[in-house]
């Protein structure tokens, strides 16, 4: 019985897919080693800046300790082992791609991790302390008593730094979609007001419920789409002059 030549490039790409993910495997592994050996010493930096040094961490669970311990690990390695990644999600997926395609998401790696990288600041430096500081203001005039576990402080840090993070994606994913032709500059500013809607459902979600913290995030979103509604135009006129002359 003779194996058809889909069947065979099927079986190849399922071949290579395996390779891939064991490499990723392969370094996530051995950075997990540098994550659980910094693990500890991030949690104690963590603990001794504001908000953290303002309170005292508990566990309400045998289990919460070594969970925040192998978490971290896990986000450092994440972290470290995220261009390697994404270096191999796109060798994985560039023979599928135009050749103009292929180098416009290779060019675009290290753009998505530094801009990855920023929202985390962003998130962690400005949003989160204002966020815990509006929360701890309300639980005083409460008259209660702060008592927060080591779990929940962290969770609810990371639903405020994880979505601005992934926020701040936004004008490589614009760039890379006009470059292959899936956006125009046109369109993004005819979805502006749509764009900006989304937006302010993004910051009420992510920061607390009184107006000056959904300005101080909605304006940092609106500017982000803005400069990539700019990028847009630079990549969409640059392609462009570049069709120009390929046709002269």
């Amino acid at each position: 019985m003779r194996v058809s030549e889909e069947t065979m490039t099927f079986l190849s790409h399922l071949s290579e897919l395996r390779s891939r993910i064991w490499r990723i495997l392969a370094v996530f592994l051995a950075s997990m080693g540098g994550g659980l050996y910094l693990s500890p010493k991030v949690l104690r930096y963590l603990k001794s800046v504001p908000p953290g040094s303002e309170m005292t961490w508990n566990v309400f669970s045998p289990w919460d300790g070594i969970r925040m311990y192998m978490t971290i690990a896990v986000v450092i390695s994440l972290t470290v082992s995220l261009p390697f990644i994404l270096y191999q999600l796109w060798g994985f997926v560039k023979m599928g791609l135009h050749p103009e395609e292929r180098s416009a998401a290779l060019r675009y790696v290290p753009y998505s991790v530094i801009c990855f990288l920023t929202g985390l600041a962003f998130g962690y430096f400005v949003v989160f302390p204002m966020s815990f500081a509006f929360t701890s203001k309300i639980t005083h005039s409460m008259h209660l008593v702060e008592t927060y576990g080591v779990a929940q402080y962290f969770g609810f840090m990371c639903n405020i730094v994880i979505p601005l993070a992934a926020a701040f994606e936004l004008p490589v994913v614009v760039m890379f979609l006009t470059k292959i032709g899936v956006l125009t500059p046109k369109g993004l500013r005819k979805m502006r007001r749509y764009a900006y809607l989304v937006l302010v459902v993004v910051a009420s979600l992510i920061s607390p419920p009184e107006l000056i913290s959904h300005l101080m995030v909605f304006i940092p979103l609106v500017l982000l789409y803005e400069i990539s509604v700019l990028l847009s135009r630079a990549v969409y006129g640059r392609k462009k002059s570049a069709a120009l002359a390929d046709a002269a």
